[in-house]
Formats: structure tokens, C-alpha cells, sequence
């Protein structure tokens, strides 16, 4: 592929991207950037700064489908992943897939779930599958997650572990907006 071809759809999907994100194109930018490389993104600020709308623009331009999940403290690890479910009807059990089987995931304000119900992430972030009821599924490509982090000092939040921070290429602030 021609390098100035893509340099030139990076450019176009930063601009499409900036009509919706006002006031943060170095934000905009790097989070692009993550997205090329394969990276997974920590994205910190304050409640109401645009965090899951940037998620949502960058989806709607770049084209891939995103599932968001709410980080709540009584979400399960399985709520993420999926599970197994018995059917009375035909005697067998069948895998419902979580909102993890996506491109992109939104895990919104992650820090206000469980350390447990955090690490259901772990193998997905690092080797792009889950493993269900002991059988391993691989996630589509390209995957990609995209998480929304309270500051630790805002009520009700959980510290994210140092195995699960280790899985995010780039954490990036959103403030206040800029001139740019």
C-alpha cells in the first residue's frame, strides 16, 4: 500500500474525527495513532469530557463496529466474555458471546468495576482471545480496547492492577478544552 495514500486517509479520518472532538487534537491524534499500531488505549479525565463520545467518532469514521461496557461494581467477568447458558429445550449448552467479541471496546469508567471483574480483560488486551468455560476463542481482527479511567481519588473507584496497566500502550488525559 502507498504510504502517502495513508498518510492522506490519516489525515482525513483526524479532520472527520475533529468536526465531532473540539479542543483535542493531540488526543485525537494519538489515540489514531494506537489504533494503527494495535495498541490499547487508557483514557483518564473527568466525567463529562467527551471520553466515550470520542470513542464512539473515532468508530463511526474508521468504520469498525464497537460494543461499549458500562464498568459498574456488580458487573462479572462473564458479563465481559460471555458464557455457556443450558437449554431445557434441546438438552445442550450454548456460548452467549459477551460485548467483547467486537473491534473496538469501550470498557467505560473501568476503575469503578472490581479488580476481578477488571483482569477478565487480561488475555484479551494481551493475546487478542478469551477463554471460555475452558475453551479459547480468538477475537476478531484488528481488536482493540479503548478505556475510560475515572481519577483514582473520584468515590467509588478501584485502583487497575499493574498487570492489567502493563496492556495499555498509551494513556492519554482529556482535559479542558484547547485553542488547537
Amino acid at each position: 500500500m502507498d504510504i502517502n495514500y495513508l498518510q492522506q486517509k490519516f489525515i482525513q479520518c483526524e479532520a472527520e474525527i475533529g468536526k465531532e472532538i473540539i479542543g483535542q487534537k493531540d488526543t485525537v491524534r494519538t489515540a489514531l495513532l494506537s489504533l494503527v499500531t494495535g495498541g490499547n488505549v487508557l483514557l483518564e479525565g473527568m466525567p463529562g469530557l467527551g471520553k466515550t463520545r470520542l470513542v464512539n467518532t473515532i468508530s463511526k469514521v474508521i468504520g469498525l463496529p464497537f460494543k461499549r461496557i458500562q464498568f459498574t461494581p456488580d458487573l462479572m467477568p462473564q458479563d465481559i466474555t460471555g458464557l455457556n447458558i443450558f437449554s431445557q429445550k434441546d438438552d445442550e449448552f450454548h456460548l452467549v458471546k459477551g460485548p467483547i467479541f467486537t473491534n473496538i471496546l469501550l470498557a467505560d469508567e473501568i476503575n469503578r468495576a472490581t479488580p476481578r471483574t477488571q483482569s477478565a480483560l487480561l488475555q484479551a488486551m494481551e493475546e487478542r482471545e478469551v477463554s471460555i468455560d475452558g475453551d479459547t476463542m480468538e477475537l476478531v481482527a484488528p481488536f482493540i480496547v479503548i478505556a475510560t479511567e475515572n481519577p483514582i481519588e473520584t468515590t467509588g473507584t478501584f485502583p487497575l492492577p499493574e498487570a492489567q496497566l502493563d496492556r495499555f500502550s498509551l494513556k492519554l488525559t482529556m482535559g479542558e478544552l484547547t485553542n488547537e
